[in-house]
């Protein structure tokens, strides 16, 4: 439906209502039109940045000295010379949306952390979804991973949950995370993806495998960002207000209808549109066909901790059934478009060690890794001052940082600018639950394929999954030079024989056929 009042069109001259009604666009394509709409007169006068009103000779430079004198193309050209931030090296091409998350169980028996407690309880959000590796203009339903990542503006400051469209991730060590990207990204000389730097990458990181397998699978191309889940794959410690310790995984489900789609028919969708994903979730919460998840907790507690006889800590494999038990939380809802999507989504900075106070640091290397990188990526591509733009500004902030490359708001005005001090600038505050003991996990170097082969055994439960799966893995292993394919052949063999000689046979008849 349109944004106005169906009222307020019969009254605009320039457009009849009927031409309106009988429009068939989605909310997407009639957007321009939809704000003529709302704003039957011009919404002001037109000025340089400064301020200063434009002259309408100053909108040409044909026949006149515009290029020595006209403010207004200097300001108008400088800035477009100069309006793009570096794009992020992973995850560039995305969307964005607001919402809302409304507590609906009562979880204080596990958790202190406020916007988790109280029935009823509504949190304002701010969601980015992305695809991984493509830069801004590539394919967003291309088979990879898929990022869906909220920010809670709570009372307690921000919380970030960095999550994925699979429940595992592909390495445990923070080191790998340059030369994965690269193996993943574009060969350097060429330009293209290349099929045997990734491969390589894995038959030398077995590791990777597990993740890589979910990617291979139907998981791979999510039909939409709206019926896909997230999980922000690390185990977090959390306290409840009397300091209980438990483990948590936090898992995002949708509430569209989880669905994915097969290789053939996400190659016809890119066919037509490579924003597939961006269109549909922009359209449909214009129509207020408003996405929604169910938030839940998977747990463990401290004995079960001591007792299970894997890592529950390690992000590349999942949590064996029967140790943990999940409870329900609540429910985010995805109602507003961005007015502006520079604003509120490349401006957009998320970062996993955003907690708030109940919700501990995960003990894992990979995340202590990343609460580092990820502060590292935004002062580089934003700025120091990144915290300050308006889409990542928590409700209440009281720091000692001040000055640097705007914004910076009010730069603390005229507070003391050091700690500790005197004269009454902001104190800290005890958190009771705060850890009084610190956990270390110790992770393996270890090769384990168990993970791999649960998933071709257990999670792809159907023959017509199985198939798909080897089909897609034959695709991407005929470009690859002999010598790697040999390799990955070995290693899916000793993943599981059975997959080791369907992906042969079909790897032999692939390459006949060409």
């Amino acid at each position: 439906m349109p944004v106005c009042n169906l009222l307020l069109l019969l009254l605009i001259g320039t457009v009849r209502a009927c031409d309106y009604v009988n429009n068939t666009l989605p909310p997407a394509g009639r957007q321009l039109l939809d704000f003529r709409l709302c704003h039957p007169k011009p919404i002001g006068i037109l000025t340089t940045s400064a301020g200063r009103p434009v002259d309408p000779r100053e909108t040409t430079t044909i026949n006149n000295d515009g290029l020595t004198s006209n403010e207004f193309l200097l300001d108008h050209m400088l800035h477009f010379d100069a309006e793009r931030v570096p794009e992020r090296i992973v995850h560039a091409k995305g969307a964005g949306a607001f919402g809302y998350f409304e507590v609906t169980h009562d979880v204080s028996k596990y958790i202190k952390a406020d916007v988790f407690n109280g029935i009823g309880k509504k949190t304002p959000t701010v969601v980015r979804f992305s695809t991984a590796l493509a830069s801004k203009g590539g394919n967003d339903i291309a088979r990879e991973l898929k990022g869906f990542t909220i920010k809670f503006y709570t009372n307690e400051g921000n919380l970030d949950l960095l999550g994925l469209n699979i429940p595992v991730y592909f390495y445990p060590d923070p080191i790998l995370f340059g030369s994965f990207i690269r193996a993943f990204k574009k060969n350097p000389s060429t330009n293209l993806f290349d099929e045997t730097s990734r491969w390589d990458l894995v038959t030398l990181k077995p590791t990777i495998l597990h993740a890589f397998f979910w990617i291979l699978s139907d998981y791979g191309i999510p039909n939409g960002y709206r019926r896909m889940d997230s999980f922000p794959i690390h185990t977090y410690e959390i306290k409840n207000e009397h300091g209980d310790t438990y483990y948590a995984k936090f898992n995002f489900r949708t509430e569209q209808g989880f669905e994915n789609l097969t290789t053939a028919e996400a190659a016809a969708i890119t066919a037509q549109d490579l924003d597939y994903s961006i269109r549909d979730l922009y359209n449909n919460i214009a129509l207020k066909n408003y996405p929604s998840w169910r938030l839940e907790m998977d747990i463990l507690s401290l004995d079960d901790i001591k007792n299970v006889d894997y890592n529950p800590f390690d992000v590349t494999r999942l949590w064996k059934n029967g140790t943990y038990h999940t409870v329900q939380i609540g429910r985010l809802v995805l109602d507003r478009n961005p007015d502006n999507f520079f604003r509120a989504v490349e401006l957009s900075a998320y970062n996993p060690g955003s907690l708030v106070p109940g919700i501990n640091n995960p003990p894992d290397t990979l995340f202590k890794g990343r609460r580092l990188f990820y502060r590292d990526t935004h002062n580089y591509r934003l700025g120091i001052n990144h915290d300050r733009i308006e889409v990542n500004t928590p409700k209440y902030a009281k720091t000692y940082n001040r000055d640097g490359r705007p914004p910076v708001e009010d730069n603390m005005k005229d507070a003391p600018n050091y700690f500790p001090n005197s004269f009454n600038g902001p104190i800290p505050v005890v958190d009771e639950t705060r850890p009084k003991e610190r956990m270390i996990v110790f992770e393996s170097n270890a090769v384990d394929l168990e993970p791999s082969s649960n998933f071709y055994r257990y999670v792809l439960s159907d023959e017509g999954q199985k198939q798909r799966f080897i089909d897609n893995i034959v695709l991407s292993l005929v470009p690859v030079i002999t010598e790697v394919q040999k390799k990955v052949l070995r290693l899916l063999t000793l993943t599981d024989p059975e997959l080791g000689r369907r992906v042969r046979a079909g790897l032999k008849a692939a390459i006949a056929a060409k």
